[in-house]
């Protein structure tokens, strides 16, 4: 009994201390540089950067059926998936619009330009560039599911109708943790607004 107290305390102290280093490695991750212009009780309104982006468009509308397959697409391409085996290094957070079709984005490292990124080897990697823009977002801890993502999408429609704050009714998840990260995880939900 006493081995077997032994061994589950050693196994609860490594996976502490290995959330730990996945949790300082992700907060040294480049992120989508933005500006809080106004903080609410439950939400903020953001002004983004304008940035570049590789996407990849999937035919589903639930984020269960396609999280997994879009990422791979898109890390796929980033850790050398690509005319000049090139290794890109990953942001986060990892956005996705929610629609009939699902749209998922990461967002390319600062100092990388359009014309200068390599061929991708899946011709379904595409590129953007996206302006500046100014967004609701409302933040949720834990795993993201089809129906957190739903209720989180209801929940800042109403907070955006009870407080006057237009917006365009493209509302984007966007996940910050890698699947491997269990404790601190970051969701949110933005839409663009007009303010």
């Amino acid at each position: 009994m006493k081995a077997l107290l032994i061994t589950l305390l050693v196994l609860t102290v490594l996976f502490a201390a290995a959330q730990v280093f996945m949790a300082q490695s992700t907060g040294k991750t480049e992120g989508h540089a933005y500006v809080v212009l106004k903080t609410f009780t439950e939400f903020e309104i953001r002004r983004y950067q304008p940035a570049l982006f590789s996407y990849v468009v999937m035919q589903s509308a639930e984020y269960k059926e396609v999280s997994s397959k879009g990422f791979r697409t898109l890390a796929g391409y980033i850790f050398g998936g690509n005319d000049k085996k090139q290794q890109i290094s990953m942001t986060s957070p990892v956005t996705m619009t929610m629609a009939d079709s699902i749209t998922m984005k990461f967002k390319i490292p600062e100092g990388m330009e359009l014309e200068a990124m390599p061929k991708p080897n899946n011709p379904n990697v595409r590129f953007a560039k996206e302006p500046e823009k100014t967004v609701a977002a409302i933040t949720f801890d834990g795993w993201a599911t089809d129906q957190r993502i739903a209720e989180y999408t209801q929940k800042l429609k109403d907070l955006l109708v009870k407080n006057n704050i237009n917006h365009t009714g493209k509302f984007s998840y966007l996940g910050y943790n890698p699947p491997y990260e269990v404790l601190n995880r970051r969701n949110e939900i933005v839409v663009e607004v007009t303010f």
